[in-house]
């Protein structure tokens, strides 16, 4: 690649996207540190900073994962080898939880690696992102007729979701339907097929409820997730039970007032809060810097969502475009939902804070998923800011001759 080549790629890219992201992933870092350094040792028995050492690692990688991201040209993930890749990889990763993967918190989610454990059901996200991308993008000249070919991957989508379900881990097969919902939506796929595959589909379940509710019906309605619901309702009347995490996320939030007790100076970190560093990272974060911490990563995480649906907007090519509206709503729908959680405005969902809470898994993937909009967005402001044809050509060819084929 000739230098002129070179200093234009590099303008291109989107560095106000890349230093809101990485603000993120070290304020993440600290809070770690800060509301994990109590539980650590009293909790597990470990040293102060291992969440916090752990997850230094995990951001280490994903920094990597995210360069790497972020100079691949997006559309390699559009190829068909790669696509069929995906589409057959994910139930078979999902179909060896079940076999080989390792149990927690009555749920057999994940696979544990020494001391790391990673968990598939996060990087599905990614690959049904992908996955819905490229058939809608190669679908967008009969999208707009009411063709059944189309409800395929709709089909597919909630195949995955069932399989995640059955983990169980509702929370992450929800976050995923809401995903690839707004993917679906925004394809151009005509609304009133789709509301009739989701009539469709009601029906279906209704009629099989007397079949799968004897099965399902114990884990759906477990006696844990419908105590979350009272704790969600009526958190003061069950707060040494069902309500103890909402009524003492609560208490973290109404304590910080608007400066916060100080960096450090949290109560509720002392084992009052369960899940500090995880779930309830905001509540911590809101009693030690007050509203001005919350309004940070608020306004940061906000940011990067709108960026990427005017990345959406902007982009001429449709498979583009899909991708940064998944990354998009997969960002925006996590914080909505574990924002909404520690707040009480919804049941409590074990949702972590994306690019601040605790987590390997999520982590790894938002930074992969980050980069790969870093690099749409790199494409969309190059072609606006050089135009001409033959400076594409020239950055297609480049990339060419180093195997990122196009």
């Amino acid at each position: 690649m000739d230098k002129q080549l070179f200093k234009k790629i590099a303008k291109s890219y989107d560095y106000p996207l890349i230093l809101a992201i990485f603000m993120l992933c070290i304020f993440g870092l600290i809070m770690i540190y800060s509301s994990s350094m109590i539980s650590a040792v009293v909790r597990f028995g470990f040293e102060s900073d291992y969440f916090y050492q752990k997850q230094k690692v995990w951001l280490m990688i994903g920094t990597f994962v995210f360069f790497c991201m972020m100079i691949i040209p997006y559309k390699v993930f559009a190829k068909k080898k790669w696509v069929l890749t995906v589409f057959f990889g994910m139930p078979i990763v999902l179909f060896a939880v079940f076999i080989a993967g390792h149990t927690a918190n009555n749920a057999t989610s994940w696979f544990k690696f020494g001391s790391f454990n990673v968990q598939p059901a996060e990087f599905v996200k990614l690959g049904l992102i992908n996955y819905l991308a490229a058939v809608f993008a190669n679908k967008q000249k009969s999208l707009s007729q009411s063709d059944k070919r189309h409800v395929f991957p709709i089909y597919y989508t909630l195949f995955i979701c069932v399989l995640i379900a059955v983990q169980p881990d509702f929370g992450t097969a929800m976050i995923i339907l809401l995903i690839c919902f707004s993917m679906i939506v925004s394809s151009g796929i005509r609304l009133k097929l789709l509301f009739k595959q989701i009539l469709f589909l009601s029906m279906i379940v209704a009629i099989l409820s007397p079949f799968w509710l004897p099965v399902l019906g114990d884990e759906i309605f477990s006696k844990e997730r419908m105590s979350r619901i009272d704790g969600f309702l009526d958190p003061f009347k069950y707060a040494d039970d069902a309500g103890f995490h909402l009524v003492n996320s609560y208490l973290a939030i109404g304590s910080g007032g608007l400066k916060g007790l100080g960096l450090g100076e949290s109560i509720q970190k002392y084992g009052y809060l369960p899940e500090a560093h995880t779930d309830f990272i905001m509540s911590i974060i809101a009693e030690e810097l007050g509203v001005f911490g919350v309004s940070f990563v608020i306004i940061l995480l906000s940011f990067i969502v709108l960026r990427g649906l005017m990345i959406a907007k902007k982009c001429k090519d449709a498979f583009g475009s899909l991708l940064a509206i998944g990354v998009s709503a997969m960002i925006g729908i996590q914080t909505c939902i574990n924002l909404g959680g520690i707040a009480g405005l919804i049941p409590i969902t074990g949702v972590p804070l994306p690019l601040v809470s605790y987590g390997g898994s999520s982590l790894l993937l938002l930074m992969a998923s980050l980069g790969m909009l870093v690099n749409i967005s790199m494409f969309v402001k190059y072609e606006e800011n050089y135009k001409g044809k033959a400076e594409t050509t020239n950055l297609v060819k480049n990339s060419q001759k180093r195997g990122l084929t196009f």
